[in-house]
């Protein structure tokens, strides 16, 4: 990855990927004093990088959707934990200062971006790694500072981990030939790396060559024209680009042999929070027959909420609907609303891909089974 921020250099190879393929870009890379994000919002026109040095720059990052996708969120936060320990330890006067300071960070964090699950569940994994550390016999907020820089990188490289785990489950869902559609980005810049809706692809495709994609464009980000798009080009897997309201055209006509979404939140039940726009797919998809796959890490999983509808769903600022990239595309002063996610009900689902495989209905009791080792701590 570039070394300095917004150089426009490519990225280096990330993990290795089933079939030889390797990516060109890490969405995120942790280091030492440093958390270092290719820039999404400047995708596909420009490939550059943002270096965040302070937890304040990394929450301005994950709320101007710099970075996105609940995985990546998530990772990305566990770096800004790390940013934050650092700085404290070189100012704070006691531990309990230097607590303060990160019990801070993490609040300024957690209030980024409601929706994604994962965002709270690796803060609360750094929580209890500093917590650890601290009640170590002879702990020093240096000692401590170094102890959270490494649990940040276990937590990325881990999520990587998990991604092939869920493609290489979520591949023999496909055969040769289907023609796939997803919607928005659920790839390598939603994660640390290979990603999870289009990681399931990325397998079947390293299995099945002929395998196509359709892509969703994804309004009002245009998550699925300018990133999606971006990757499965960079990959060499044929697709096609189509805007939200063709998908039931396409499954009408039958050249749409199954859906594979990501997952924001996934509700105790198997209701899923995703980008806004995946319910409708999900209405069209059981209307026409089509599977519908959800492909997520356990972390997404939040066995507190019993149900969809107590989900919270982040409203973001009307004018992301009204205006693209600061260019006015609707009359001046004209009301919207824009939540960014919807909840696709359990009834809509036919599986849900983890890495520790495919569940299957009634989700209950597979994601209660799946969660037994502690994966889906909230």
């Amino acid at each position: 990855m570039s070394g300095a921020a917004d150089t426009g250099a490519r990225g280096a190879g990330a993990a290795g990927a089933p079939g030889g393929s390797r990516l060109r870009v890490r969405t995120v890379e942790i280091r030492p004093g440093a958390v270092v994000l290719i820039d999404q919002v400047a995708l596909p026109q420009e490939e550059r990088y943002v270096i965040c040095r302070t937890w304040r720059e990394v929450a301005d990052r994950i709320t101007d959707m710099t970075v996105r996708g609940a995985p990546a969120i998530g990772v990305t936060a566990a770096g800004g934990v790390a940013l934050a320990a650092a700085e404290a330890a070189a100012s704070a006067s006691d531990p309990a200062a230097f607590e303060a300071a990160l019990e801070q960070a993490a609040s300024g964090l957690l209030a980024t971006r409601p929706t994604a699950v994962n965002l709270r569940w690796a803060l609360d994994e750094m929580r209890a790694a500093w917590r650890a550390a601290l009640a170590t016999p002879g702990a020093t907020p240096a000692g401590v500072a170094q102890t959270l820089l490494a649990r940040a990188q276990a937590i990325h490289d881990d999520d990587v981990d998990r991604c092939l785990r869920i493609g290489e489950h979520g591949a023999a869902l496909f055969k040769a030939g289907d023609r796939i559609l997803t919607h928005c980005n659920a790839g390598a810049l939603a994660t640390a790396g290979y990603g999870t809706a289009l990681g399931v692809i990325r397998s079947a495709a390293a299995a099945h060559p002929d395998v196509s994609v359709w892509v969703d464009e994804t309004r009002p980000w245009l998550q699925g024209a300018r990133l999606t798009a971006w990757e499965l080009q960079v990959e060499g897997i044929p697709y096609r680009l189509i805007s939200d309201n063709m998908a039931g055209y396409f499954m009408r006509r039958g050249e749409v042999d199954g859906v594979v979404v990501g997952a924001d939140r996934i509700a105790a039940n198997g209701d899923t929070a995703n980008k806004i726009g995946t319910y409708s797919v999900s209405v069209l998809a059981r209307e026409h027959g089509v599977p519908f796959y959800v492909a997520a890490p356990l972390s997404t999983v939040d066995l507190t909420i019993e149900g969809g509808d107590a989900i919270p769903i982040e409203e973001r600022d009307p004018a992301e609907v009204t205006t693209f990239r600061g260019e006015q595309v609707a009359p001046e002063g004209a009301p919207a609303r824009h939540p960014a996610f919807d909840v696709t009900p359990a009834a809509n689902i036919d599986a849900i891909v983890t890495e520790a495989g495919v569940l299957r209905p009634p989700f209950g009791p597979a994601l209660a089974a799946a969660c037994g080792g502690g994966e889906c701590r909230p």
